[in-house]
């Protein structure tokens, strides 16, 4: 049965409140909930609330013209999710800017495990990113992106690390956000303390690295730990754990972070067979 969407002329209807001003309300976040934009984000949404994860889709909003376009995406929700429809001068008012790609979806995300339960929880042979100190959205992102392409079981954020929830977030991901176990919480030092109590053998990423990357050998249990662009790693995570770079041309101190992430991960999953 085809959707029918319902008509917005106002942009001050309750039923679309969840959907208001976007960009501002993502910057002071948003109680659980979360907007997904565009169309492969919407896919990914509709993917994750059928795997019943814990991520669920509230409402989706379209502007009137990208309707027919994502029909078939429609159908993979459930009926009982409501689906709004508004011309583009509503549409703006609603959101705050103009909003070009037309689609935007209203999510939660419930309870998901803590840092220790998904540790615990991952198989015997794993792959795992750690992240600490990432405030950049875009790389935060392209971090998810990475992830989901080379095999990665879960994504661990210190406390210091930015939202991965946040919009800009999850577009740059493609929607990975939504497909990756992740978890934000507590101290780098915490998080590297739990890797190693579970058998993983964790490599920081750095120029001041101590082995090359093409020297990491397989590990049934591997934690890849980046840091935040500039200062790195701590100095003391850096001297608890073992640590890679990535050879390359002198002049340029390092790499993206992002891009970084992407090679180290690459190497790192075909070494051990994910990929």
């Amino acid at each position: 049965m085809a959707v029918i969407p319902l008509r917005i002329d106002d942009p001050a209807d309750p039923r679309i409140a969840g959907f208001v001003s976007i960009k501002e309300r993502d910057l002071t976040g948003r109680q659980g909930r979360f907007i997904a934009e565009g169309t492969v984000v919407l896919r990914m949404l509709a993917a994750a609330h059928r795997a019943g994860r814990g991520i669920e889709a509230e409402a989706i909003l379209l502007l009137e013209n990208r309707v027919d376009g994502v029909s078939g995406i429609l159908a993979e929700f459930p009926p009982d999710i409501p689906v709004y429809v508004a011309s583009a001068p509503v549409f703006d008012a609603i959101a705050g800017f103009n909003m070009h790609r037309g689609v935007l979806a209203l999510g939660k995300r419930q309870s998901a495990p803590g840092r220790d339960a998904l540790v615990s929880s991952l198989p015997g042979k794993s792959l795992v990113l750690a992240a600490c100190g990432i405030s950049n959205h875009d790389n935060m992102g392209s971090m998810f992106r990475n992830a989901a392409a080379f095999g990665v079981d879960a994504i661990l954020m210190d406390e210091t690390s930015c939202d991965p929830m946040y919009r800009k977030a999850i577009r740059v991901s493609v929607g990975s956000v939504l497909s990756v176990p992740f978890v934000r919480e507590g101290s780098v030092t915490a998080l590297v303390g739990r890797l190693q109590a579970e058998g993983f053998t964790t490599w920081g990423l750095s120029p001041r690295g101590r082995t090359d990357l093409h020297d990491i050998p397989p590990s049934p249990r591997t934690a890849l730990l980046v840091g935040t662009e500039g200062e790195g790693l701590p100095a003391t995570i850096m001297a608890s754990i073992q640590t890679a770079s990535i050879r390359q041309r002198p002049g340029l101190d390092s790499l993206n972070v992002a891009t970084a992430t992407g090679i180290a991960l690459h190497q790192v999953a075909m070494i051990n067979g994910f990929i």
